[in-house]
Order: structure tokens, then C-alpha cells, then sequence
């Protein structure tokens, strides 16, 4: 517990003081928004996550009562982006990520997951993945951007950085091309959406989380539209019906499947959907987990 009060620690998530790379477990930033097709402004997730992260050092979890403080656990500040310069960017982020053992990025909008799935999946072969948004995200092209937030896992199907038969996304709600849900079906992707949340409930959802994932490395990414906008009013997704932040919490806290999937996820906007400390160590297989501000 800090004796320092919550608004004047360290401007680090969690305020921890550790910034080396070569911890366990990595927190980078990246603060980037260029790829949005709505309303822009994610470039300041990394910054307001980590403000949010303040009010979870004023003692431990009761669910867990870890010490953050002990954890293996460093904030490494943000990664270099282009300015200006898209595909540039992703170049940049790609090679930051690669040497990481396991990196916990916040976002930024959705186009940085494509890049941590390569530099993950350079390393450990073709991914699971568990995708938390409002939308699929499979477009070839969004508005005319082929290099966009729309797009990331379009292409990383179509570059073999994720097994789709091992990709699951949930809590899909918002309005999509048919073609565009049939081709992502037809991949081999299970689409969880946000009805089939409601009505099945977390321990249903997580069972089908380890069903599809299996055994083998995994990749989690949550972007910040999978909630409903009474939780995340920010965002640029005004449809109603999404995850409410209780269930976010005992998803992201609940699902892991075998020893061999890494996880982790930090939320912005409300502190009470970080995950219990005892989900961040460490298990068998680094990964990249990626934290995003949608539109």
C-alpha cells in the first residue's frame, strides 16, 4: 500500500517505478490514432489509463491481496511512432515489440494490434486470438484506408499471424457488410456477439474461449467499443447492448484456458476493470496484449 496519496504517485501504470525491458511483463504505450475513420483522440489512451491505474495503489485486491509492488512489472514508457505516417508507423511498433519478452500495449486505436501480431507471431508461429470490440474489424479496407483500425485482423488472417479457426471475438454489435461477416465466418473465426453474451453469461462465454483457443500461444486484445457506451461513453460507437464493465472484468480475469496462454488486460476510463493482480504473472509463453481506444 503507498503512503503517497493516489494523485501524486509516479505518472507510470500503477505508478511503478521499474522501466527496464527486461522484466516479466512489460507496459508500453502507444499513442497513436491515425487510423481511426470517426472521432480521433486515442493517441491519449496510454496517458489516461495510466492516470486511471493511480486509484488501484491505494492498497491490494481483496479478491487476491497480491502486492503489485512485488511483481515482476515494468512501465516502459511509449513506443517511437511516424508521425504523419501510417505504414511507417506500424514498421516502428513492430520492431519495438519484437524483443519483448511479454508486452502489455495501450492503445492508440486498433491498427497497432497488426504489427504486435507480427512481432508476436514471428516468434511463436500462427496465434490464437480472444477479440473484445463492437465490430470484426476483417474489412479489407475501411473508407478507403487499407491500413486502418477497420482492417488489422483482415490482414492478419490473410498474413498467417493467427490461426482463424483459433479466433474468437466478442461481443460483436455493430452494423457490418454481410459479405464482409461471411468471409470472416468462412475463415474459421467463432463471433461471440453481444446477445449471445447476454443471454449465455461469462462462464458460458469463457468455456468457449478455451474450446476455441485449445492449447498453443494466444494473443488478447480488448478494445475499449466492446463495452456499452453507458461504461464508455468516448468512444465513437453509439449502439447500445455492449458489455457492461462487471463483465469485461470476469472476462479478461476468468478465461485463461491452459498453462500455455499468456493474459492480461488493463482497461481505461474505469479503474474497477483492471484485472486481479494474481493474473498478471507470467505463465509458459510470452505474448503481446494489446489495450485499444476505438473511434
Amino acid at each position: 500500500m503507498t503512503s503517497v496519496p493516489t494523485f501524486a504517485i509516479r505518472p507510470t501504470f500503477l505508478g511503478i517505478e521499474r522501466t527496464n525491458a527486461d522484466a516479466a511483463i512489460c507496459v508500453a504505450g502507444i499513442p497513436f490514432d491515425l487510423g481511426t475513420s470517426n472521432r480521433p483522440g486515442a493517441r491519449f489512451g496510454p496517458a489516461a489509463i495510466r492516470q486511471a491505474s493511480r486509484m488501484l495503489v491505494d492498497g491490494d485486491h481483496p479478491a487476491s491481496w497480491a502486492e503489485m509492488e512485488r511483481l515482476d512489472l515494468a512501465d516502459i514508457g511509449d513506443f517511437r511512432i511516424a508521425h504523419g505516417d501510417i505504414q511507417g508507423t506500424l514498421a516502428k511498433i513492430e520492431t519495438q515489440a519484437a524483443s519483448i519478452q511479454h508486452l502489455v500495449a495501450l492503445g492508440g486505436d486498433h491498427t497497432i494490434t497488426l504489427p504486435l501480431l507480427r512481432a508476436l507471431a514471428r516468434r511463436k508461429g500462427p496465434l490464437g486470438l480472444v477479440h473484445f470490440d463492437g465490430h470484426v474489424d476483417t474489412w479489407p479496407e475501411s473508407f478507403g484506408l487499407v491500413w486502418g483500425h477497420g482492417s488489422p485482423f483482415y490482414h492478419a488472417i490473410e498474413e498467417g499471424l493467427v490461426d482463424p479457426r483459433r479466433v474468437i471475438q466478442i461481443g460483436i454489435r455493430s452494423p457490418l457488410h454481410r459479405d464482409i461477416f461471411d468471409w470472416t465466418i468462412g475463415k474459421g473465426v467463432t463471433i461471440v456477439t453481444s446477445e449471445d453474451v447476454h443471454d449465455s453469461g461469462p462462464h458460458a462465454v469463457a468455456e468457449r474461449i478455451r474450446a476455441v483457443l485449445g492449447d498453443g500461444p494466444s494473443y488478447l486484445s480488448f478494445d475499449v467499443d466492446a463495452l456499452d457506451p453507458a461504461f464508455a461513453p468516448g468512444t465513437g460507437t453509439p449502439e447500445v447492448g455492449g458489455l457492461a464493465t462487471w463483465q469485461a472484468r470476469a472476462y479478461c480475469a476468468g478465461s485463461p484456458g491452459s498453462a500455455s496462454q499468456e493474459w492480461m488486460s488493463s482497461r481505461c476510463r474505469r479503474p474497477t476493470t483492471l484485472p486481479r493482480s494474481r493474473h498478471l504473472r507470467p505463465r509458459r509463453s510470452p505474448g503481446i496484449t494489446s489495450v485499444c481506444w476505438r473511434r
